[in-house]
């Protein structure tokens, strides 16, 4: 179980959920010349009062844009390890210095036998 920082307690969370990108993405032969479908999970931690109060966009996370940036991202990556994209993704939301931090989980379905997915969960801050 991750541990969350306590500073994290007096922030926002902004969450993208269930976000499919078909990427490439393993360590096999077979998996190297095809796309697979991942699964990515983001929270985000940050401070939405001023959004909220201002009530426009350019006071906010513009999640549609981090989610394109993303996709984009993951689609043409071309890691051998969840580990690795799990990395890259958690990088890419904290070059937005309005974010403190970010729980990225990405599971790869069908990964294997007699399990519905794996997956790799991280939790970075901002340094």
């Amino acid at each position: 179980m991750i541990e969350f920082p306590t500073h994290l307690q007096s922030l926002d969370r902004i969450m993208i959920e269930d976000l499919a990108v078909r990427t490439v993405i393993g360590i096999f032969d077979r998996e190297r010349d095809r796309c697979q479908e991942v699964k990515i999970n983001i929270t985000l931690w940050t401070d939405t009062r001023g959004a909220a109060s201002s009530d426009r966009i350019e006071d906010a996370i513009d999640y549609r844009d981090l989610t394109k940036q993303i996709i984009d991202h993951v689609a043409a990556s071309n890691c051998l390890l969840l580990e690795r994209l799990v990395e890259e993704v958690s990088a890419l939301v904290l070059e937005n210095s309005a974010i403190e931090a970010v729980l990225v989980k990405i599971d790869k379905p069908g990964a294997l036998r007699h399990s519905s997915s794996v997956g790799v969960e991280i939790l970075r801050t901002q340094s």
